[in-house]
């Protein structure tokens, strides 16, 4: 009864369908379909779309519109399998999306759909999509696994091998981001002169505050690359970015917040590659929270900065990170420890307690930073770096020795690079 019922609401010679779990709920598309279809078109309810995707019916269907809205979020594996169904057939699949949360729609997208379309749709959007589509040559193939296939990064003339610096605290509050921010803004600074290129990555994807902390917007186009990690290209990435002074290349945190999950190991890994062919240093602002892909970035880092301050917390969190990297096989002495608002060297009762932290845990406390006082709350709160709000302040001067002794440290490799380009 079912194959009759989808063959009566259809027509015969079909060119496209729209699937969705009532179309009246998008009168607009309809218009839209009817414009640019004629009469070759017809709906298909989500309930018969697979069934409809197995018969005879669909042998001619070119595109398929899978239109969503909130209502639908609940559905979104069955969803996910019609868009898979169709791709399988090597149809153009256009995803519509109607106030659909972010999380569901990178689901949708990953499960195959051609192109994404907002709804109301825009002017011409539906018949762009549809030109666009028409002109790519047709490489659909059946899905042979679950795991997206990740594409060859399409790197840079420039073909560099950027020096990955992730920042990751240790503790909610410890100034990892702070670190981070005012890092790269002074790698920056000494890179330009030489022609190299820095970027900061923002991979906090729910409470990620280098936007915040440098005044940029927060753009659509982030989450967009994320969706599509595992295929993004060059230009896909370096779109996602914005330029902080001409000097410093920033990828920020999403619009919404985001679940870490989000993307995978492998995703997270091809947009480090990426970056690293496209910039010579890659510094990363990570989440406090480990998660499935933080053994991606570890494991492509040069140097993995945990910053902590002097406290109980802080000394569980090291020793329970230390023992899981060793338990895992991990690259544990990558690991290079600062210490945030250090004691100055007058408290001599503070310094000890140092030592002794550093001794206990069976760490080296190399970096330590002068505590900034006020001056990082303003700063922070005006959206500038330290270079510019306060660059007498000692926080300042002790991250700008870290990056001189950073750039200095790469400086030989880099020229040789550089006279290999030559």
């Amino acid at each position: 009864m079912a194959s009759v019922a989808i063959h009566e609401t259809l027509p015969s010679a079909l060119v496209a369908c729209t699937v969705t779990r009532d179309v009246q709920d998008f009168e607009f598309l309809i218009d839209e379909m009817e414009n640019e279809f004629g009469e070759s078109w017809g709906d298909v309810s989500f309930d018969d779309a697979l069934l409809f995707l197995g018969q005879d019916d669909s042998d001619h269907v070119q595109f398929m519109i899978v239109a969503v809205n909130s209502g639908d979020a609940g559905d979104v594996e069955r969803i996910a399998a019609i868009v898979a169904a169709g791709k399988a057939k090597a149809i153009k699949v256009i995803l519509l999306a109607d106030d659909i949360g972010p999380i569901a729609l990178h689901h949708l997208m990953r499960s195959g759909a051609d192109d994404f379309l907002p709804y109301p749709l825009p002017d011409q959007a539906l018949q762009e999509a549809v030109d666009r589509l028409t002109a790519q040559p047709d490489t659909a193939q059946p899905p042979v696994a679950p795991t997206p296939i990740i594409a060859p990064v399409a790197r840079s003339q420039s073909a560099r091998d950027g020096v990955v610096l992730p920042v990751h605290g240790l503790g909610g509050g410890v100034g990892a981001t702070t670190f981070a921010v005012n890092l790269a803004v002074e790698m920056a600074a000494l890179a330009v002169k030489d022609g190299q290129r820095v970027c900061l990555l923002d991979f906090d994807f729910q409470f990620g505050n280098v936007a915040t902390y440098l005044d940029l917007p927060r753009r659509e186009a982030v989450m967009d690359l994320l969706a599509e990690a595992a295929i993004a290209d060059d230009s896909a990435f370096l779109a996602a970015m914005q330029t902080y002074r001409d000097g410093l290349n920033v990828l920020t945190s999403p619009v919404d917040m985001m679940p870490l999950e989000i993307v995978t190991a492998q995703d997270i890994g091809h947009l480090i590659d990426m970056a690293r062919a496209n910039f010579d240093y890659v510094i990363i602002d990570m989440p406090t929270t480990i998660v499935s892909w933080t053994e991606a970035v570890l494991s492509r880092a040069h140097i993995y900065f945990g910053l902590l301050e002097l406290d109980l917390r802080n000394a569980q969190n090291i020793l329970r990170l230390v023992r899981a990297l060793k338990a895992e096989g991990l690259p544990h002495e990558k690991l290079r420890f600062g210490l945030n608002r250090a004691p100055r060297f007058t408290d001599l009762s503070a310094k000890s307690r140092v030592k002794r932290m550093a001794e206990s845990l069976d760490i080296s406390l190399e970096l330590q930073l002068a505590d900034g006082t006020a001056a990082i709350t303003n700063a922070n709160d005006q959206g500038l770096p330290l270079a510019e709000s306060a660059p007498k302040n000692q926080l300042r001067k002790d991250i700008m020795k870290l990056a001189q002794s950073l750039f200095e440290l790469n400086a030989a490799p880099a020229a040789a690079t550089a006279k290999r380009r030559a």
